[in-house]
């Protein structure tokens, strides 16, 4: 979502997947990962208020889009699943989890968008199409 909501070498590519897609599902915590997310560029970059203020608009923007993947039981069931098959952090077993929740298992025509390679990995080997199909960004 960063490449959304920050200028970014990905940024024109994500943003043609998500003009021509028109749907965003994320898990439950992407809000929260986002925000904090901003905090910290906001420390290490140094930008100012009003950059903050810009990115918190256009995070909430894209959040009353999207359909969420609210947490239960079978999430976190699926989160270990994944959890036994892939090398993922749990915030990252999370985000695969939410996706083979919203798609029900169907992976195969399911898109899968994320610029983490381990988590790419992950996806594809569940049978998601990953996009961008290339990181080659540029």
């Amino acid at each position: 979502m960063l490449p959304l909501i920050f200028r970014q070498a990905a940024s024109e590519r994500v943003s043609h997947l998500l003009r021509e897609d028109g749907g965003v599902a994320v898990w439950w915590g992407t809000w929260a990962e986002c925000a904090v997310a901003i905090s910290r560029l906001k420390r290490e970059k140094g930008f100012g208020d009003e950059t903050e203020d810009d990115a918190r608009a256009r995070l909430d923007q894209l959040a009353d889009d999207w359909y969420e993947v609210e947490p239960s039981e079978v999430l976190r069931l699926l989160a270990m699943i994944v959890s036994r098959d892939h090398h993922l952090k749990a915030a990252d077993c999370l985000q695969l989890a939410a996706a083979l929740r919203w798609c029900e298992g169907v992976t195969e025509s399911a898109g899968f968008v994320s610029l983490d390679n381990r988590l790419r990995r992950a996806a594809q080997d569940e049978g998601f199409v990953v996009l961008p199909e290339s990181l080659e960004i540029g």
